[in-house]
C-alpha cells in the first residue's frame, strides 16, 4: 500500500489541473535553507542563483502566457521554500505574474511559507502584495518530531506565524500536517490535531509520512535505524483525523484535504478537473488538455534556457488520469465524462469494490465510501486501463 500511495502522491504533486473555462499558473521556487529528511521534490540550497532564477521565471511567463486561452483564476507559488526569496524578488515575481491578468477573474494567489520565515515584516510584505492565501508546512507540533524531520521551525513558531498573518490581514491560511512517524502513538497524533484546531485556520492538509527512495529518511529505513509505523495504526490515525475535523466543521473534500465552508483551495481543487495550466520554473509541469510538458529539473540549465520535454497523451492515459484524480474528491468520478466503452470497463472493474462496500455509484458518479478512503490507491489502480 505504501508504494502505491507514494505513486499517487507524486502524480498529485506533478500534474496540477484547473477548473473548466478557467486556467491557473503554478510557479516552482526550488530554494530551501536546508533539506528535510523526507523530501523527494526538486529543490536546492544554492541561494546565490535566486535573483537570476526569478528573472528566468518572469521571462518564461512572458513567453508562455498566451498558451492559456481561458482567464487565469489561480496562482500557486510552491517549492521548495518560496518564503526564502528576498523582498525584491517576491515583488518582482508577483508583479510579473499578476500585472497582465484580469483582477476580476484572479480569485486566489497562494504562497507556501515556512513558519519561521513569517516575521511581522514578512507578513506585512505579503499583505502588500497580491497574495490572499498562505500555506504553511507545520507538519507536527512536537519539537522532537520536527527535529527528526530536520525542520527549521519549532512548534511555538507555527502559532506565532498564524497570529502574525492574521494581524497583517491574511484571512485564508492553510497548514500541512504529517502522521505515521516512527513510534508515534495515537495520543501523539490526537495532540497534533488538537493543536492544529486551536489555531482556527481555514484549511488543513494531512499526509502520511512517506519513505521516498533517495531521501535520508529512506536510507534510515533501509539500514534498520527506524521502522515504518504499523499500517493499521496509520489507518486509525487517518479516520480519527477525518472524524475530528468533520466534527469541528471542516469539509473533507479530498482524500488529504479539509476546509471550512467556502475555503476549499481553489487551486488545489482544480488539480482534479483536467483543465489546462502552465507550470513555470525548473522541474515544473504543464498540461494543455492533450499534452504534458515539463521544464528541466536543474536550476542552472533552466536559467540558461535549456528546454525540457513533452508527451501527447493517448486515450488510455487520459482515462487513467481522470480516474486517478476524480476519485480523490468527495464528488467522485462523473461517469458521463467517459466514453461508453470506458464507462463499461470502469464499472466492470469497480464491481468488486461496490459489492465490498468500498465504492458506491450514486447520481451518475462513482465515489469512494468511507471504508475505501484509506485504500484508495489500491482501488484506483485496479480501475485503470492496462
Amino acid at each position: 500500500m505504501q508504494r502505491k500511495a507514494r505513486f499517487l502522491f507524486a502524480f498529485h504533486s506533478f500534474f496540477r489541473t484547473f477548473a473548466p473555462a478557467m486556467a491557473g499558473v503554478y510557479v516552482h521556487i526550488p530554494f530551501c535553507k536546508s533539506r528535510c529528511v523526507y523530501c523527494g521534490f526538486f529543490s536546492t540550497t544554492k541561494h546565490e542563483l535566486a535573483a537570476a532564477y526569478v528573472d528566468a521565471v518572469c521571462a518564461e511567463w512572458q513567453r508562455r502566457r498566451q498558451e492559456l486561452h481561458d482567464p487565469v483564476r489561480t496562482i500557486y507559488i510552491g517549492g521548495g521554500t518560496p518564503s526564502q526569496l528576498a523582498e525584491p524578488q517576491l515583488r518582482q515575481l508577483l508583479e510579473a505574474l499578476t500585472s497582465p491578468l484580469d483582477a476580476a477573474t484572479l480569485e486566489e494567489v497562494t504562497i507556501e511559507c515556512n513558519p519561521d520565515d513569517v516575521t511581522e515584516a514578512f507578513a506585512a510584505l505579503l499583505a502588500s502584495l497580491p497574495v490572499n492565501r498562505v500555506s504553511m508546512g507545520a507538519q507536527t507540533f512536537s519539537d522532537e518530531r520536527l527535529r527528526f524531520l530536520h525542520r527549521r521551525h519549532n512548534a511555538e513558531q507555527v502559532g506565532q506565524a498564524v497570529g502574525r498573518l492574521r494581524a497583517a490581514g491574511i484571512g485564508n491560511i492553510s497548514i500541512d500536517l504529517m502522521y505515521g512517524f516512527p513510534e508515534e502513538t495515537l495520543a501523539d497524533w490526537h495532540g497534533d490535531i488538537d493543536a492544529a484546531l486551536s489555531l482556527g485556520v481555514e484549511h488543513l492538509s494531512a499526509y502520511a509520512l512517506m519513505y521516498e527512495e533517495g531521501t535520508p529518511l529512506y536510507a534510515l529505513l533501509q539500514r534498520g535505524a527506524i521502522e515504518e509505523l504499523d499500517e493499521e495504526l496509520c489507518r486509525q490515525m487517518y479516520y480519527d483525523l477525518k472524524d475530528r475535523l468533520t466534527a469541528a466543521g471542516y469539509e473533507h473534500y479530498e482524500l488529504s484535504n479539509f476546509a471550512r465552508r467556502g475555503f476549499r483551495s481553489r487551486h488545489n481543487s482544480s488539480y482534479w478537473n483536467q483543465t489546462p495550466y502552465v507550470g513555470l520554473g525548473a522541474g515544473a509541469h504543464s498540461f494543455d488538455g492533450r499534452r504534458r510538458s515539463w521544464n528541466v529539473d536543474d536550476v542552472a540549465r533552466y536559467i540558461n534556457g535549456d528546454e525540457g520535454g513533452s508527451e501527447t497523451l493517448d486515450e488510455p492515459t487520459r482515462y487513467n488520469d481522470l480516474v486517478m484524480t476524480a476519485l480523490r474528491t468527495c464528488e467522485g468520478l462523473d461517469l458521463s465524462a467517459l466514453t461508453a466503452a470506458q464507462r463499461d470497463y470502469c464499472l466492470r472493474m469497480a464491481r468488486q469494490y461496490v459489492d465490498g462496500g468500498l465504492l458506491e455509484v450514486d447520481g451518475g458518479r462513482l465515489r469512494l465510501r468511507r471504508e475505501g478512503l484509506f485504500v484508495s490507491d489500491m482501488v484506483m489502480c485496479d480501475l485503470m486501463a492496462c
